[in-house]
This record gives C-alpha cells, sequence and structure tokens, in this order.
C-alpha cells in the first residue's frame, strides 16, 4: 500500500523560512536606537567628507580676532589663536573618525586572531595566548598608549596603532568564548570529519557563526577608539599637525573659562559621535542576538 502523503487541495503553501541575517537587519531597522544613531553617525560622515570642500581653507589658518566669541566673524566663534572655531569641527571630524574606524579595525583583528587562535586549540596554546592577553589587560591602557606614541613621532599613524594594540584584550576574550562553545557543535565536527584543515575550520566555518557578538564588539570599539584619541590629544600627544577633535580640546583647555566654544563644540561633537556608535552597538546586539529575537 502507498502512504506517499499526498498534497491537500486547497492548502496555502508556507511561506519561506526569513534569512537570520535579513531578520536580523528588519529588528535593526525597527529598532529606535539604531535609527537614531545611524543618522547621528551619517550626519557626522557627512560633515567630515563633504565640509572641507566646502570650507577649503586651513583650519589653521588665522580667521579673526583670538577668543572671538560665536558671531558674525566666525559663526561657533574662534581659540585663543583666532582660528575659526567651524572650520577646525568640520575638519577635524575626518581625523577624529579615521582614526576612531582604523584603530578599532586594528584592535579588532589583533583580538579575534588571539581568541580564535585559543579557543579553537586549547591548550598550551590557550594558556599562552590567555596569559599574553592579561597582561595587557592590567596594564592602564591610556598610560601604555602614552608610552608608545611617546617612545615615537606623535603622528596620526603611531596615535592609531597605539590605541590599537592597547584595546584588543576585551575583543579576544569574547572571540574564545565563542570559540570555545562552537568548536564541539555538530557541524563543525562533520567538517573535521571530512578533512577540513584547521584554517578552514577557523576563519570559515566557525568564525562566521561567531560573528554576531563581535560585530557589536567592534561597533563599541568605535567609541572607544575616539575617545582615546581624545584623551591622548588633550595630553599634548596627538599629531599637531593634524586637525582633529582631540586636538581642539587639549590647545584650548587652558581658556576654557574665557572661551569656553573653542571646547564645547568639539566636546560637543565627539559626545553626539560616541552616543551614535552606543546606540548602534545597542542595536545590533539587539538584532544579533537570538535570544532577544526569541522574545
Amino acid at each position: 500500500m502507498n502512504t506517499t502523503a499526498l498534497p491537500v487541495r486547497g492548502a496555502t503553501p508556507l511561506p519561506p523560512a526569513e534569512s537570520p541575517w535579513r531578520e536580523a537587519l528588519r529588528m535593526f531597522a525597527r529598532n529606535p536606537s539604531s535609527i537614531i544613531g545611524s543618522v547621528l553617525l551619517l550626519a557626522a560622515l557627512a560633515v567630515a567628507i563633504a565640509g572641507p570642500w566646502l570650507m577649503p581653507d586651513d583650519p589653521f589658518e588665522i580667521a579673526a580676532a583670538p577668543m572671538s566669541p560665536p558671531g558674525e566673524d566666525a559663526l561657533l566663534g574662534t581659540d585663543y589663536l583666532g582660528r575659526d572655531v567651524l572650520r577646525m569641527l568640520i575638519h577635524g571630524g575626518r581625523a577624529t573618525l579615521t582614526i576612531g574606524a582604523v584603530a578599532a579595525l586594528l584592535s579588532v583583528v589583533i583580538g579575534v586572531t588571539i581568541g580564535a587562535l585559543a579557543g579553537f586549540y586549547g591548550g598550551r596554546v590557550n594558556a599562552w595566548l590567555m596569559r599574553v592577553t592579561e597582561f595587557f589587560q592590567v596594564l592602564p591602557a591610556l598610560l601604555f598608549a602614552m608610552v608608545v606614541v611617546s617612545l615615537f613621532q606623535p603622528t596620526i599613524i603611531t596615535v592609531t596603532i597605539a590605541i590599537g594594540i592597547v584595546s584588543w584584550t576585551g575583543t579576544a576574550r569574547l572571540a574564545r568564548a565563542e570559540f570555545l562553545k562552537v568548536r564541539n557543535l555538530e557541524f563543525v565536527r562533520a567538517e573535521r570529519a571530512i578533512g577540513a584543515r584547521d584554517a578552514r575550520l577557523i576563519w570559515k566555518v566557525i568564525l562566521p557563526n561567531a560573528f554576531p557578538p563581535l560585530v557589536v564588539s567592534a561597533t563599541l570599539a568605535v567609541g572607544s577608539a575616539i575617545l582615546f584619541e581624545a584623551g591622548l590629544s588633550f595630553l599634548g600627544l596627538g599629531d599637531p599637525n593634524q586637525m582633529s577633535w582631540g586636538l581642539m580640546i587639549g590647545s584650548s583647555r587652558q581658556y576654557v573659562l574665557s572661551s569656553w566654544w573653542a571646547v564645547a563644540f568639539p566636546g560637543a561633537a565627539i559626545f553626539v559621535t560616541v552616543l551614535a556608535v552606543s546606540l548602534i552597538g545597542d542595536g545590533l546586539n539587539d538584532a544579533l542576538n537570538p535570544k532577544l529575537r526569541e522574545r
């Protein structure tokens, strides 16, 4: 007797299952935090990219009398040297955002590499790499970055590298935890059984499944890198030949009571940008976390 099930006449076919990434993107787009953060960050990027063409003059050029308040001569006032704060703010955004993005990328690459190797191999490899991670973790990050920048000429490249090499430990521990959780799952064992090499298992099998929390970590690392750059510049360890928001605050910190606008406007720009990145990180966490998606 043939027991093959026949389709029921008039039955509505089930819709195809939605891709997890598409579902995450849909949830991200519906999250108010994600929308606000994305709008703020896109606005900052647009000003940083298009601003220098709208105001092509040198940001270090004298524009009006020193410490002029916001008004006709300078829309946002001038600093203690007479430089236009608005022009400095627009040109400085490009350097600050570039340092934040590149330093965060460097820290994520270092952290994911060390964490992936430690979590995948375990044993002595895990022990040695975690001792290295703990060594960097117990060091005061800002102090270590100051030492690195002081040993070399303080340029935008050295500042970016210094920030990247002191801020990877959290990503490394997160990547290690994800690899320890995923490496013994069935699909990884199946790939190993058919002869997949370690490099393929690490980068093409396990890493894509450990990717969501790492994306959130990378997003938050951008905000941390921007704050790091501002801290180094405030202490006089930024690139003096490259305008940035941190350099604006650091160079005018002695005149904050007499010309508050020279410090308040770049400080507000840093605050809004870091807030935007944090809101995007929260939105990504809500969208990529399967436990939160089930609610």
